[in-house]
């Protein structure tokens, strides 16, 4: 079992700044991709940012230069940091989770249960 907990959403004002926690637990031998999607009202879950297997970043053009993603390998937890945001950000905000839990087992996908993250003035 995998247990994908996110942290630090909330609502905070245009031009804020927040930053998002990912912790990744359980029976984890290795993580392959890491990263944040999110899902606005009405619209389809997005990728927001990402570390690909071998650890390159992929981040939305909305989000460039504005959100920056960081990840702690020992402690399988991965960061996003959100700066300047805006009103469109305005989202649940998902940890995605890629791992084996075995150096034979098969890669598998995990999801937190989201945080909200609202812009608003």
């Amino acid at each position: 079992q995998v247990q994908v907990v996110e942290s630090g959403g909330g609502l905070v004002q245009p031009g804020g700044s927040l930053r998002l926690s990912c912790a990744a637990s359980g029976s984890i031998f290795r993580t392959v991709i890491m990263g944040w999607y999110r899902q606005a009202p009405g619209k389809l879950r997005e990728l927001v940012a990402r570390f690909s297997n071998g650890g390159s970043t992929n981040y939305a053009d909305s989000v460039k230069g504005r959100f920056t993603i960081s990840r702690d390998n020992a402690n399988n937890t991965v960061y996003l940091q959100m700066n300047n945001l805006k009103p469109e950000d305005t989202a649940v905000y998902y940890c995605n989770v890629v791992a084996t839990s075995g150096p034979w087992s098969q890669l598998s996908t995990y999801w937190g249960q989201g945080t909200q993250v609202t812009v608003s003035s």
